[in-house]
Formats: C-alpha cells, sequence, structure tokens
C-alpha cells in the first residue's frame, strides 16, 4: 500500500460529532438558545388534538356515507314497491273485476270463480315508506319493502292466473253453448226442410233454408262462438221465411175452398128454387055443363095463373073456396063443403 494515499484518505474524511454536541443542541441548539420545557408536550398535545378532529370527521364522514347508501337503496325499494303495487292495483281494478263479475253458472268449471273469489279477498300490505332517520332505520326499512314488494309480485301473479282461469272458462262455456243451440236449431231446420215441400206459397224460401243448413253444417264444429251462433241465426231466420210461406198458402187454400164453397152453395141454392105464395085471387067461371076453377096469384118469380076443371050440376055455382096463401092444385083438387079445396 502507498502511505501517502492512506494519509489522503484520513484527512478526506468529516469530522465526527460527539455526543457533548447532541447534548448541547438538545438543551439549547447549536447557537446555545434553550427550547421551553412545555413545548414538546404542547406539540404532543396538538398532534393528538389533530388525531382526534381526524377520527371525529372521518367517522362522520363514514356515517354520512352509510346514510346516504341506507337511503339511496331504501329510495330503490320503495320505488319497487311502488311499481309492483300499480300493477297489481291496475290488474285488480281492471281484468280481475270484469271476471269478479262472471257468475258460476257461466263458466264451464266452477272452481274458477271460486279460485277468483279467495285471491280478491288477500289483504295487501301497508307500505310505510323510508321514514327512518339513520341508516340501521333505513335498512331495516329496505328489507321491509323489499318484502312487500315480493307480495305484491307473487300476487299479481297468482291473481293473474285466477283472471285468466275464469276468461277461459267462460270462453268454453260460451262455446259449448253456442254448438249446443246450433245443433237444436240445424235438427229443426231439416225437419221443417223435409215438412214444408210443397207447402210453400215461395219455393225460394226453403232453397234459402236449404243454404243456410249447409253453411251451418261448415261451421257447427269450429271453434268461433261469434260465426257459430252467427249461423245460427241465419238458420232461425230462414226457418221463420219458411214458416211464413207455409202460412201464407195455408191461408190462401184456406180462403179458395171458403170461396168455392160458398160458389157451390149459391149454385145448388139456385137449382133448388124455393118459391113463396104470399096470396093470390081465384076466380071461378061456369059453362053450361061443366065450371072452370082458375087461380091467380104471385110467386118469388112473377105471376103465375091456373085452372082446373070439373063437373057440376047445371045452371048450378060451386062455392068460392079460400085460397089466400095456398099453393094451387091444378086438376086433382076435389072440392068440400068446408070451403077449402084438397088434394
Amino acid at each position: 500500500m502507498n502511505p501517502e494515499n492512506e494519509i489522503d484518505k484520513t484527512e478526506a474524511l468529516e469530522p465526527v460529532e460527539t455526543a457533548a454536541a447532541n447534548v448541547a443542541e438538545a438543551r439549547g441548539g447549536v447557537d446555545g438558545r434553550k427550547r421551553p420545557k412545555w413545548l414538546l408536550p404542547l406539540i404532543a398535545v396538538v398532534c393528538a388534538v389533530v388525531l382526534v378532529v381526524a377520527g371525529v370527521v372521518g367517522w362522520n364522514m363514514y356515517r354520512g356515507a352509510k346514510l346516504a347508501e341506507a337511503k339511496e337503496a331504501c329510495a330503490t325499494a320503495a320505488d319497487g314497491v311502488r311499481s309492483q303495487a300499480n300493477e297489481y292495483n291496475a290488474l285488480l281494478n281492471g281484468d280481475a273485476a270484469d271476471a269478479a263479475a262472471v257468475k258460476a253458472e257461466q263458466v264451464k268449471d266452477a272452481k274458477t270463480v271460486e279460485s277468483l273469489g279467495k285471491e280478491l279477498k288477500a289483504s295487501a300490505p301497508e307500505y310505510e315508506g323510508c321514514v327512518a332517520e339513520d341508516a340501521k332505520g333505513l335498512d331495516a326499512a329496505t328489507v321491509k319493502l323489499g318484502e312487500q314488494a315480493d307480495w305484491y309480485k307473487t300476487h299479481e301473479q297468482s291473481l293473474s292466473k285466477a283472471v285468466r282461469a275464469v276468461i277461459e272458462s267462460k270462453a268454453a262455456k260460451t262455446l259449448e253453448t253456442a254448438k249446443t243451440n246450433l245443433t237444436a236449431k240445424l235438427d229443426e231446420a231439416s225437419r221443417l226442410l223435409a215438412d214444408s215441400d210443397g207447402k210453400v206459397a215461395d219455393n225460394a224460401t226453403r232453397d234459402a233454408l236449404s243454404n243456410a243448413i249447409d253453411a251451418a253444417n261448415g261451421l257447427k264444429d269450429g271453434n268461433d262462438p261469434a260465426k257459430i251462433d252467427g249461423a245460427r241465426k241465419t238458420l232461425e231466420d230462414a226457418i221463420n221465411g219458411v214458416n211464413a210461406s207455409v202460412q201464407a198458402k195455408t191461408d190462401a187454400d184456406a180462403q179458395a175452398a171458403a170461396a168455392a164453397a160458398q160458389a157451390q152453395a149459391q149454385a145448388q141454392s139456385t137449382y133448388n128454387g124455393v118459391s113463396s105464395y104470399p096470396g093470390g085471387a081465384y076466380r071461378r067461371t061456369e059453362g053450361p055443363t061443366s065450371g072452370s076453377n082458375t087461380y091467380r096469384g104471385t110467386t118469388s118469380g112473377g105471376t103465375g095463373s091456373g085452372s082446373t076443371s070439373g063437373s057440376g050440376p047445371a045452371g048450378g055455382s060451386a062455392p068460392k073456396p079460400n085460397l089466400n096463401g095456398a099453393y094451387g092444385c091444378g086438376n086433382s083438387c076435389t072440392g068440400k063443403y068446408d070451403g077449402y079445396y084438397h088434394h
């Protein structure tokens, strides 16, 4: 090693501070002045206060954040309840109210009406909202609001199902009734079509009935109650048309028969001829050996006359009989002394 180099290194080292110098610096600083004894405790107190304040501020900030978070969560839960409640109430006051008016006899399955009645009796929960002032209370309200939202959602689904069951059962009953009525009307129409042959005033009515029967047969197995009921109505109108035509022909035949009977009766009466003799005059003329009895009177057809002749005493005269209102007897009359001529 080079001794000169070692000497240079030693000289290059900085002077080392001694413990005494450090103590002196602590007591009075380098300049020799002493710090007050209360300075260190004051610094400690200030640091403690700062720490406490910082902790309080931090805690308040934490509490504020938690409260804000709880309020937001509760508000969200409240919105969910209101949304579910609105949907439930809309169903309750709309389709459910209409379905509730359906009677058991209007549906194919009466149990659907009973189930709907039970659903309508359910009591909805009472809404309280976010009324708590601290995070703990708001968290509890959030949980309760979530339960209420679940209630509305569940019952909206069950009520909707019950309403749909009633509506479908009513539709099934309506379809069944329409088919039954159409079948009965088809039977009636078919019988009338067969029975009315040759008995209508206008055969076009029977053609219309036949067409209506064909159309109804094509719809009787369908699933549209409105179309099926329309076919029944068309059949009914066609049936009424045929019945009216049958009645018209019956009335016309009756009138024709009555007119023919009246004409025959008049002809028979004219042929038989009924005469009346309300009065007449009788006169007798005499000859030398025989007398002639002459009757003159009126009939319903005019004036008629007749004569009789017979033997009598010469120069004698027969008494005049009373022939008022009597028929003439011609030569077949025989005289009696009672004043009348007798056959």
